[in-house]
């Protein structure tokens, strides 16, 4: 399984995906599922995927030769010159109904599952913050000021805290950090979820991604893991008993 989640706000874009695919007693590997794709001052575009390791992966690269061969050819539609983001999240579409047909039958035939989603996220010059979450059927939605946020795989210990704290105008720094809280409650909560981490973000109108991966030795993670954990118990154990009678 896996976890990414990303916001969308005023400021900017805030991505986080960590990077286990397998889990057991001795089966863990790590794959990542973040994926940039820029042109800095022109746009930048990002992907993170969860479900099906193969679907995800064939849709990934598809997306991915389609850019290097519009950097030779600039009349070849791709994420990086396609004319709106909504058309990009049409093309990762296509490109993940385009894999399922190819795909979906044998995997389902050899008893795994075949399903996939990917957030795609970004901006382009003269264009809008843009975050969408594209289905296994290439459908997709996107976020709006109701819902700033999306998530795919193993979703629910992370969403209490985003329902919590993040709105439109939450600045980038506390969005980080929301973020983060968010997976460090996924990882203790579930296996199939683990570190490290990848963190992209995406200020408003600068064109221009800002990436770093987060070990398990990473300080300000460990931090804010370890005061997360301080804090609840600290707010449990405030909490007005109840009495039973």
């Amino acid at each position: 399984m896996t976890y990414c989640v990303g916001l969308k706000l005023k400021a900017g874009l805030v991505l986080l995906s960590d990077t286990r695919t397998n889990a057991g007693v001795d089966n863990i590997a790590r794959f990542r599922k973040m994926f940039v794709f820029e042109e800095p001052g022109d746009r930048v575009v990002a992907l993170m995927a969860a479900g099906n390791l193969g679907i995800t992966q064939g849709v990934v690269t598809h997306l991915t030769q389609a850019v290097k061969q519009s950097r030779i050819d600039p009349e070849i539609e791709s994420l990086m010159t396609c004319d709106t983001l909504y058309r990009g999240a049409q093309m990762v579409g296509e490109a993940m109904r385009e894999v399922q047909k190819r795909d979906r039958a044998e995997i389902e035939a050899q008893g795994s599952a075949a399903d996939a989603t990917i957030i795609m996220a970004g901006q382009r010059r003269g264009g809008e913050l843009r975050l969408f979450l594209i289905y296994t059927a290439g459908n997709f939605i996107e976020a709006g000021e109701d819902t700033p946020y999306m998530q795919i795989g193993e979703h629910k210990y992370g969403k209490p805290i985003l329902d919590r704290v993040i709105r439109p105008d939450t600045t980038i720094e506390e969005a980080v950090k929301a973020a983060l809280v968010s997976m460090d409650s996924t990882v203790r909560s579930n296996l199939s979820v683990g570190m490290p981490l990848d963190l992209c973000v995406i200020p408003a109108n600068e064109f221009k991604a800002k990436s770093q991966r987060i070990e398990s030795d990473h300080k300000e993670f460990r931090q804010i893991s370890d005061s997360w954990a301080a804090s609840l118990r600290t707010a449990f154990n405030a909490l007005p008993a109840v009495k039973i009678e």
